[in-house]
C-alpha cells in the first residue's frame, strides 16, 4: 500500500513537471516569435485577442444595462415615493380635520411672558352713533339731533345760578327763563341767557315768589320774542311725534316723575327714527341727552291747565 502511494505522488510530480515545462518552452518560444516573426505571432494570438475583446464587449454591455436598469429602477422608485408621500399628507390632513371636528378646543398653555396669539384679536363691537350730543359752537353749547339746534343753558351753571330771580336765585327757581331763554336763542336771532330772561320776566311779571314761574310766562314770553305759542291739546304720542318730526318745538310743564318732584319746565326738542323723543330739560344735561318714550312724556305732564299748560307748540310766524 505505501509502495502504491508512493508510486501515484511521482508520477503526478511527472506531469506537473512536464506541464510547466512546457508553459515555460511555449511563453519562451512565443516571445522568440513575437521579436523574430511577428506576423507569425499576430496569427498565433489572434483568436485569443478575439476571444478576449468579446468577453470585454460582453462586459461593458452587461455593465451598461445593469447601469440602465438601475437608474430606471431608482427614477421609479422615487416616483412611487413621491406618490406614497402625497397620498400620506391626504390622508394626515384628513384625520387632523377629522380630529379638530371630534375634539374641544383647548388654548396651549406657554411660559410666563410669552404672547402667543392663537387667534386674531376680536374686533370691538359695533355701535350706532348717539342720537345727540352737546357741541361748542361760538362759545354756545348746543344740542344736536332734532331739526331745530336748541342752544343749551342749565339753570345750575355757576355763572347765573345765583343770580337773582325776583328774591329767588336762578338755581333752584330758574327752571322757566331758563327754558324760555333756550327756545330763544334757538328759534331767534336774538342773544339771551338764563340771567337776562329771568330778569326781564321778573320786571314783567312772570316771576312767582318762592314757586319758580306763573304759567304765563310762556305765551308771554314767544310774544314778545317774535314767536307763536299755542297750547297742544292732543294727548296722543303720535301726534305728539308727528310735531317733533315736522320741526316743531313745545314747551312741557312736567309734574312728578323722572324729572321732578314738583312742577318744572322743559323744552321737546325733536324725535328719532325709532319714535322717541328728545328733550332739553334746564336742570339736568344728562336727561338731555337721553331719548324718551313718548308715552312716559305725555303720562308725567303736569295736571295744571291754566294758560295753555301743559304743553305749548311754539312756532315762527308764517312757518
Amino acid at each position: 500500500m505505501k509502495r502504491n502511494k508512493r508510486s501515484n505522488h511521482l508520477a503526478r510530480n511527472i506531469v506537473l513537471t512536464a506541464l510547466l515545462a512546457i508553459l515555460c518552452i511555449g511563453g519562451v518560444e512565443l516571445a522568440a516569435c513575437r521579436h523574430f516573426a511577428p506576423e507569425t505571432y499576430d496569427r498565433i494570438v489572434a483568436p485569443a485577442r478575439y476571444a478576449a475583446a468579446v468577453v470585454v464587449d460582453a462586459g461593458k454591455a452587461a455593465l451598461d444595462a445593469a447601469g440602465r436598469f438601475c437608474q430606471a429602477t431608482a427614477s421609479k422608485a422615487v416616483e412611487l415615493a413621491g406618490q406614497v408621500t402625497r397620498q400620506a399628507a391626504a390622508v394626515a390632513g384628513w384625520l387632523g380635520e377629522a380630529w379638530d371636528e371630534l375634539t374641544p378646543r383647548h388654548e396651549a398653555s406657554f411660559p410666563p411672558g410669552t404672547r402667543v396669539q392663537l387667534e386674531p384679536d376680536p374686533l370691538p363691537p359695533a355701535t350706532d352713533p348717539p342720537f345727540t350730543e352737546l357741541l361748542e359752537e361760538g362759545g354756545k353749547q348746543i344740542l344736536t339731533g332734532s331739526l331745530v339746534d336748541v342752544v343749551y343753558f342749565c339753570q345750575a351753571d355757576e355763572q347765573w345760578a345765583d343770580q337773582p330771580y325776583g328774591t329767588d336765585p336762578i338755581g333752584p327757581y330758574g327752571c322757566g327763563p331758563t327754558a324760555m331763554a333756550m327756545a330763544v336763542a334757538s328759534m331767534t336771532d336774538t342773544e339771551t341767557d338764563p340771567a337776562v330772561m329771568a330778569a326781564w320776566a321778573a320786571e314783567n311779571g312772570y316771576w312767582a315768589r318762592r314757586s319758580g314761574s306763573y304759567h304765563s310766562i310762556v305765551r308771554g314770553t314767544a310774544r314778545a320774542f317774535g314767536l307763536d305759542a299755542e297750547s297742544f291739546a292732543s294727548r296722543e304720542a303720535e301726534d305728539l311725534l308727528n310735531a317733533l318730526s315736522n320741526g316743531g318745538v313745545l314747551v312741557a310743564l312736567m309734574g312728578p316723575g323722572h324729572f321732578t318732584t314738583g312742577g318744572h319746565f322743559i323744552l321737546l326738542r325733536g324725535s328719532t327714527l325709532t319714535g322717541e323723543v328728545l328733550v332739553a330739560d334746564p336742570n339736568s344735561l344728562e336727561r338731555s341727552l337721553q331719548t324718551w318714550d313718548p308715552q312716559t312724556i305725555l303720562d308725567e305732564l303736569s295736571s295744571a291747565r291754566d294758560n295753555g299748560a301743559p304743553l305749548w307748540l311754539l312756532t315762527t310766524p308764517n312757518t
